[in-house]
């Protein structure tokens, strides 16, 4: 089964709401408005609520609050209110998920605090529209839970990475491609902008394939998760490519910075996203 088959037959089980493909729709027409778009997110209060909580987290740190979908879309815009549907869709995923094949308290904290580490980079290396690389942190690994639904077996396999063996080195083992191959088909599915689907796309190979900024530095926040998730297995060095550190102006301080952003602001992302369960 190659990436796109398994995207196929992930997209039943995590489909993206009909509210994204319209809000997508309105962004691309020039005469919509902003009670358009408002108009379309508040049918459903739910997600309202969650957009609401999570425009006023340590994700956008606005400093006065935003108490209606209208002010958001306003301050924030439609493209950052659209990643947002983004991440409660991840958020929903993750939380109705259940499966024995992969350590699922792991893999959510490892992909908020990627998320987090992912968007403090982006500022560091003069990156904008740090939103879309917060969701791009998110979702990068959302293969996985896909490879754990439909084929569990081998996702218990990918699970036994240690210091010689890394997750993506044994994921190319066994599966023949990486996990963010399969998001990389599945967001394409979704018609997510090509800008969040060609780092997540890339970056495993971002020593050797330097396309710009954002696969660099999705490359850096993904291994500062991966040595927060297995302090006793991993450590800096041994992760982290300084050549690329050095091309970004991103010093080891700053690498330390963005990991203690990221621990820090994760535990209040889970519990924003109504997932206590897979908080340390």
């Amino acid at each position: 089964m190659n990436a796109h088959q398994y995207a196929i037959q992930a997209n039943g089980s995590f489909a993206l709401p009909d509210a994204c493909f319209k809000v997508k729709a309105l962004m691309e027409d020039e005469n919509s408005t902003i009670e358009d778009f408002a108009n379309v997110i508040s049918i459903d209060p739910s997600m309202t609520s969650r957009l609401l909580q999570i425009a006023n987290s340590a994700i956008y740190s606005f400093p006065g609050e935003i108490s209606t979908i209208s002010r958001a879309i306003t301050i924030i815009g439609t493209q950052a209110i659209y990643n947002m549907m983004l991440v409660d869709v991840a958020a929903t995923a993750f939380k109705h998920f259940t499966n024995q094949a992969i350590d699922l308290k792991r893999f959510w904290r490892m992909s908020v605090f990627c998320g987090l580490a992912t968007k403090n980079l982006a500022i560091k290396a003069g990156i904008r529209d740090i939103e879309r690389l917060f969701v791009a942190g998110l979702l990068q690994n959302f293969g996985e839970l896909i490879v754990a639904k439909i084929t569990p077996e081998l996702a218990k396999q990918c699970e036994r990475y240690n210091a010689k063996h890394l997750p993506w080195k044994l994921q190319r083992h066994f599966i023949g491609y990486t996990y963010t191959d399969i998001s990389a088909e599945l967001l394409k599915i979704w018609q997510i902008p090509e800008k969040i689907i060609l780092p997540i796309r890339h970056f495993n190979d971002a020593q050797s394939i330097q396309i710009n900024k954002d696969v660099k530095v999705l490359y850096l926040a993904s291994r500062l998760a991966l040595v927060d998730s297995h302090p006793d297995i991993y450590e800096y060095d041994d992760a982290v490519d300084e050549s690329l550190c050095k091309s970004l102006a991103i010093s080891t301080d700053d690498l330390n910075s963005a990991a203690e952003f990221a621990a820090k602001e994760a535990e209040s992302i889970l519990h924003i996203m109504d997932a206590k369960f897979f908080t340390k």
